[in-house]
């Protein structure tokens, strides 16, 4: 081709957060924090659990999609269609690869190890050529540190132990690529589009797997379908909802060392809920978290004023 052709936009660099996203993070955290202690409370398999908060999300989601963002669904080109179901099918991913990781390693090597999403955010974006600070690898390595403080690993030496770890690396790695991928299409699409087309993908792609597995998905008691609404309220819709309104405007990379907020949280909510004694560590751990996800959001230049979809 002669000359003309436009040349392909730079990735930009990690950039600070607007205020307003720091104080939705906030929420999110708060809300997906629920999370643990309302699994615990449901009497029903954990693939089978994630299953039913991305469906009765989904049951939210579609009817109200339908009605307010039908000409943006009907809009969407092949590419972005194409991403957004590959976001459903990396979050369903996520849920079949960590949650199976507890069967195998204990919950303290799980926990830890999923951690290491904001590692793998950073890597990412680093490999599509974005510019990521020294400082925000700083921010990411105290972050992390927190929360292996907080949950500990126990090394164990055994084949299943360690099917159980890579299983939860994996875990945290396309829970990464679950934002990152999101990142890219709220670029363009409102969260309501995005969302109702992920978590449906999500929610199909769980029904194959929890068949496949024969895992029982009907004929729970009372209680597990008011943790499961609990679920689909707090840490799906008020949760992964809020994280992916703010990757329009803030680094998959920022959004992810934030998750790490969500150990802590839940370490609160169980003492609340279930009388257990935090750790010793408790303190420690989250104030290197904080101190992490301070230093990433530092690291980054203010952002540019750029037009958001709601």
């Amino acid at each position: 081709m002669t000359g003309g052709a436009p040349a392909p936009p730079a990735r930009p660099t990690l950039h600070r957060p607007p205020a307003g996203d720091l104080v939705l993070l906030a929420v999110a955290v708060a809300a997906v924090s629920t999370s643990a202690p309302l699994i615990r409370e449901a009497a029903a398999p954990a693939l089978a659990v994630a299953f039913w908060r991305n469906l009765l999300a989904s049951g939210v989601l579609v009817p109200y999609a339908l009605a307010t963002r039908r000409r943006e669904l009907a809009g969407l080109d092949r590419r972005t269609r194409r991403l957004g179901i590959v976001a459903g099918l990396l979050l369903a991913a996520h849920f079949a690869t960590w949650i199976p990781s507890l069967s195998f390693t204990s919950v303290a090597s799980s926990v830890a190890l999923v951690a290491t999403q904001p590692v793998w955010a950073a890597l990412i974006a680093r490999q599509r050529g974005e510019h990521v600070a020294r400082s925000t690898w700083l921010g990411i390595g105290v972050a992390v540190a927190g929360a292996v403080l907080l949950t500990g690993v126990d090394v164990q030496l055994s084949s299943r132990a360690l099917l159980g770890d890579l299983l939860a690396v994996t875990g945290g790695a396309l829970a990464a690529a679950y934002v990152t991928v999101g990142s890219e299409v709220r670029a363009t699409v409102s969260t309501t589009t995005y969302t109702t087309v992920c978590y449906a993908t999500a929610a199909g792609t769980l029904l194959v797997v929890c068949v496949a597995a024969r895992q029982v998905l009907w004929g729970y008691p009372a209680g597990t379908w008011w943790a499961l609404v609990g679920l689909t309220v707090g840490a799906q819709l008020l949760g992964h909802s809020v994280f992916n309104k703010v990757l329009a405007t803030t680094s998959a990379t920022v959004v992810s060392v934030s998750i790490l907020f969500e150990i802590v949280g839940a370490a609160v909510l169980a003492r609340l809920w279930f009388d257990e004694t935090p750790p010793p560590a408790a303190i420690p751990a989250a104030a290197l978290i904080g101190l992490g996800v301070v230093l990433v959001v530092r690291s980054g230049r203010a952002p540019v004023t750029a037009p958001v979809l709601e």
